[in-house]
């Protein structure tokens, strides 16, 4: 029997505020344990919570990206569970009345582009951390993360393959960054998910028993444990078993998913309105306030930078794909060159080197680039020797000219020198001479790469080509 993979996202996003939800605690992170703590975000008796209202602003303006109704009054509840790392015992989060309805993303998949729907989104407080200790069997508890903002957004089962569910968490990720509310760094915890997934038979509508899978700290263990996922539940199915609902782990080291306990359900946290909290109403004015600080989106910035730049679709959906990306792209085209070049000098040698997340700090700035791109456009340097320079100007910070003059890197572009180079290269290699004579072209390249070589890449190419060519002809 052949099955049908039916998957749901629950992204967990910390917003980028300075403080945490209900209090004024900072949310920095990396701070000693338990020291952005208060009477609030400690769980202790008397205290009242305040909304901050930064948090519903990025509620908003995620809404509106994401195409999604906002409803006019939502209201927080309180989500009742016990565990260590919860202070009070219960989580501040929205159930019945969540501040975002359905919306939906368009996401590129083999088929073209699909359509994922979003359930919902709400605002919720972060719980805490345990530290496990690695030499004694104790845990610490560290309350630091306790009160952090965060916002749920829940996907409908849309999603047919890992490959769609890591293609729709990239889409959001990037959204996300695009409006700058949250830094989507999912080493530190402040952009994470759970996966709902469950196999039925092709053609049922009915959906199977799911299982959801937490631990996934970036995309590759996304997409790895849900492909152990399929595997498991395809198994079990086709041995006449039945899926059991259970929350698992993903295990990195073994690669694959451990069960941690049963499935709850929503009745199993017994949501009720929380009493300390007024509910949140909306107005249309404060909904268009927020709608005019929308920054413009990856696609219709892919969509621009093809008809701006003529880039290829490749191209322009990689270099929208994250904000800081895009920005430094165009702050080089801005300086000059060709946008297909800076393009390519970006999508092969700066990524190779630099991870997005680092460019804010990246020595060789997009002006630079540039710079570098333009003198090569100039005939001031060679492509090998431009590949030469960008490492430097990597390393060090150095702008392009400053490289090419403390190491006498400008190009060769003297006729008469060159022209006895050829000579003598064509001289002590009279059997490729003939070779290219009888008519085999392809042997160009092995002059041009011999005079190549003794110049250090520093000869004029196009030059040099038509040297060979006419001598050759002769």
């Amino acid at each position: 029997m052949q099955y049908e993979t039916v998957i749901g996202l629950e992204i967990h996003a910390q917003m980028k505020t300075a403080t945490k939800i209900f209090c004024a605690c900072a949310t920095t992170f990396g701070s000693p344990p338990n020291s952005n703590t208060c009477p609030i975000c400690l769980g202790l008796p008397g205290v009242l919570p305040v909304l901050n209202l930064k948090v519903v602003d990025s509620a908003i303006m995620l809404a509106l990206a994401t195409n999604a109704e906002i409803n006019p009054v939502s209201q927080f509840a309180r989500k009742n569970y016990f565990y260590p790392d919860l202070p009070k015992g219960y989580q501040t989060s929205q159930y019945e009345q969540p501040i975002v309805g359905k919306g939906w993303i368009d996401i590129e998949c083999g088929e073209g582009k699909k359509k994922i729907g979003i359930t919902r989104i709400h605002m919720e407080e972060d719980a805490g951390k345990l530290v496990h200790d690695d030499l004694e069997p104790i845990s610490h508890v560290d309350l630091n993360r306790a009160g952090t903002p965060l916002l749920e957004i829940v996907s409908d089962p849309d999603l047919r393959s890992p490959e769609e569910a890591v293609t729709y968490l990239k889409k959001i990720h990037a959204i996300l960054r695009y409006l700058d509310i949250c830094d989507g760094n999912m080493q530190e915890g402040s952009f994470r998910c759970d996966a709902n997934i469950s196999l039925r038979p092709l053609g049922q509508s009915e959906f199977g028993t799911r299982a959801e899978v937490k631990n996934m700290n970036s995309f590759r263990h996304v997409q790895g444990a849900l492909e152990f996922e399929v595997r498991r539940q395809r198994d079990i199915l086709l041995d006449g078993g039945k899926v059991v609902q259970e929350t698992r782990l993903w295990n990195l080291q073994s690669g694959c998913t451990e069960s941690m306990r049963g499935k709850e359900d929503a009745h199993d946290y017994r949501y009720f309105p929380c009493p300390d909290l007024v509910p949140v109403v909306i107005s249309a004015q404060w909904i268009e306030e927020i709608r005019q600080m929308l920054p413009e989106l990856p696609d219709p910035r892919k969509q621009r930078f093809i008809e701006q730049y003529g880039l290829p679709e490749h191209d322009a959906g990689l270099l929208t794909g994250d904000r800081a990306l895009a920005d430094y792209y165009e702050a080089a085209v801005a300086v000059g060159g060709a946008a297909k070049k800076i393009s390519n000098w970006i999508m092969t040698e700066l990524l190779r080197a630099v991870n997005v997340e680092d460019l804010a700090t990246c020595k060789l700035t997009p002006e630079k680039l540039a710079e570098l791109v333009l003198l090569i456009e100039d005939g001031a340097i060679s492509g090998k020797i431009g590949k030469e320079v960008f490492a430097e100007m990597l390393a060090t910070g150095a702008g392009a000219k400053e490289i090419i003059q403390r190491h006498n890197l400008g190009q060769l572009s003297d006729s008469k020198e060159l022209e006895e180079m050829v000579q003598q290269i064509l001289a002590v290699h009279p059997a490729q001479v003939a070779e290219y004579q009888a008519g085999k072209m392809k042997i160009l390249g092995f002059f041009v790469g011999k005079l190549m070589q003794r110049t250090r890449g520093k000869a004029n190419p196009n030059l040099v080509n038509d040297l060979f060519i006419s001598f050759l002809n002769k």
